[in-house]
């Protein structure tokens, strides 16, 4: 052991979410107790072998225990403009900079800010880590589930942002996230989110696999459509998505020539609200929000669903999580079980040349 000082570590919070104790640790790494304790407070930095004993211990990477402290060269700045006086935000690291995400309504539903701004003063409420935080913005109901995996197996918070496909991969290509969910393909081309990213980025970008699922209409069980034929001869009362969104897309397809709905919904479980409330006689989004709704269903096709990343970012550890966490068979078995998720392939990685 060596008493220099200035490494930050995360000892403790890994034994906490074991529920082990400073003596089982010991046991487990072959450690002394008051070395342990010494090492969770910053008393002690461990030597390179004791770093690896402890890594062993909890099966997981000595970066994700110890890593050297924050750069105060690092000053934060606004992803965006905040449309409001006060705003409440997240922090994050993305790239070298600690971004300001203005907080919104999320996936997630409330997660707790990191500060807020009054007038143009900052007021950070808690000492969290920017480096700690992975900023998805994407349109996944599911994403949760990520989210729970990630806090669970590395401590990772994941800030999700609802947004369409073109929409997120705009706001990757300006490294205000870290990644961008995407589903533009059709049943059969597994080339179609690779060729998106392509023309919105360029080179540079990696694919990972999360999952297929089904998309298709939903309807009030009283206005039960049956096929694409009947969708098309009906004189229903459309919701529809944003351009550049996987739903607009597959509706374009659907609609051919004819006019586009004029109201949207912001998100898949928006247009199954928008149904359910009699806002709207039918349409298209993911199976899973449509049961959830307790509509009617008629799927039109599977598409590849993909979270997109820099390559830059390939060894960041919170991307080097998201992969495993996606890899993890708790995660893959909680996906199969959802209505129209289908995650044989999750994990495969695929450039996006």
């Amino acid at each position: 052991m060596s008493d220099t000082h200035g490494l930050e570590n995360q000892v403790r919070q890994h034994r906490g979410r074991r529920g082990w104790s400073q003596d089982e640790l010991a046991e487990r790494s072959g450690l002394s107790r008051a070395g342990i304790s010494g090492i969770e407070t910053g008393r002690l930095v461990p030597s390179t072998s004791a770093a690896l004993s402890l890594a062993e211990a909890f099966q997981c990477r000595v970066e994700d225990l110890f890593r050297l402290p924050r750069s105060p060269a690092n000053p934060s700045a606004w992803a965006w403009s905040p449309r409001g006086n006060p705003c409440r935000y997240w922090r994050a690291e993305v790239g070298a900079r600690t971004l300001l995400i203005p907080a919104e309504t999320s996936p997630l539903a409330m997660l707790a800010h990191d500060g807020i701004s009054r007038d143009g003063q900052l007021e950070n409420l808690n000492d969290s880590d920017p480096r700690d935080t992975l900023v998805i913005a994407c349109c996944d109901p599911a994403v949760g589930l990520l989210a729970a995996e990630l806090a669970r197996s590395a401590n990772i918070r994941l800030v999700a942002l609802p947004r369409a496909s073109k929409t997120a991969l705009s706001m990757l290509g300006q490294r205000v996230v870290h990644v961008a969910g995407v589903h533009l393909t059709h049943d059969g081309d597994r080339a179609g989110n690779a060729a998106a990213v392509r023309s919105e980025l360029g080179e540079g970008y990696t694919l990972l696999r999360v999952a297929s699922w089904e998309a298709g209409i939903a309807s009030a069980p009283t206005r039960r459509i049956e096929s694409v034929r009947a969708a098309n001869n009906a004189r229903l009362r459309w919701v529809g998505r944003e351009v550049g969104s996987g739903a607009r897309q597959c509706l374009d397809e659907l609609l051919g020539h004819r006019r586009p709905p004029r109201r949207l919904a912001s998100d898949h479980r928006g247009v199954a609200e928008a149904v359910r409330n009699g806002w709207a006689d039918a349409g298209v989004c993911l199976r899973l929000v449509c049961e959830e709704a307790g509509l009617a269903f008629f799927g039109i096709r599977h598409e590849t669903y993909d979270l997109c990343f820099p390559d830059a970012l390939r060894e960041d550890r919170r991307i080097v999580a998201m992969v495993q966490a996606v890899r993890t068979t708790n995660y893959r078995r909680i996906l199969s079980d959802l209505p129209g998720y289908d995650p044989s392939e999750a994990g495969q990685l695929h450039p996006a040349l």
